[in-house]
């Protein structure tokens, strides 16, 4: 996934009302959209190091978007708008060595009344739904964790997935860690033990659980390499 601007380096001030973050760009403060809606766990410390883009859409009050904050000496992409259009470019070029030969792929796909998948992938004989978690959270040297915030809606999403199977449907959590510091990943089961539940009873299930880590690049980020799986 690349960029549509030049990323602006700056420094992080502090985030509040959820979607807004002061930055400090030269000798200017700016607020800019922070879109994530997670807690955000060991980010958000002042002068931290952060990358933004700038919109030039004439009807956007907020004009700069916080996309990459560094951690540790580490990047991490922090637009959970960003993690399906990763995922979407490594299947079109068949990165993922799971989901190649693929006839079609369908974003943002209906179940049922009720839910919507980020993926739909068809093939001659099967059909395969993808719901995608974007990972920012590291508590501890080398482990990627998910959730950063107790999350109902992650918790439906694998009830859905789960009834998707019986009917027929392949079923893939593919969660993707945007940072590159990482080698394992396991379910932050102290922030939300109810998701924690559930997944261990969608691995029974045969509910395919995938992780992979990001690279970083002036141009874009982009899936990098699976992590192993702790459940």
């Amino acid at each position: 996934m690349n960029f549509k601007t030049k990323l602006i380096p700056g420094l992080f001030i502090k985030r509040y009302k959820r979607f807004f973050a002061d930055i400090k760009i030269g000798s200017k403060i700016i607020t800019a959209h922070c879109p994530n809606t997670g807690s955000m766990i060991g980010l958000l410390k002042k002068n931290n190091k952060v990358w933004l883009t700038k919109s030039n859409d004439p009807n956007r009050k907020l004009k700069f978007t916080l996309e990459i904050i560094e951690d540790k000496k580490s990047k991490v992409g922090v637009n959970t708008h960003s993690t399906n259009k990763i995922v979407l470019s490594a299947l079109k070029i068949n990165f993922l060595k799971e989901f190649k030969n693929f006839l079609d792929i369908k974003s943002e796909v209906k179940f049922n009344k009720n839910t919507r998948f980020d993926f739909l992938l068809e093939s001659k004989k099967t059909k395969t739904f993808i719901e995608v978690k974007n990972v920012t959270l590291s508590r501890n040297y080398g482990l990627a964790e998910f959730p950063d915030a107790p999350t109902e809606r992650g918790s439906k999403h694998i009830i859905e997935l789960i009834n998707a199977k019986r009917k027929g449907y392949k079923s893939y959590i593919l969660f993707v860690v945007q940072r590159n510091d990482c080698k394992y990943f396991k379910i932050a089961s102290d922030i939300d033990a109810k998701y924690s539940k559930l997944i261990r009873e969608a691995v029974k299930k045969k509910i395919n659980i995938l992780c992979y880590d990001c690279k970083f690049s002036s141009k874009g980020i982009n899936l990098n390499k699976p992590l192993k799986i702790l459940i």
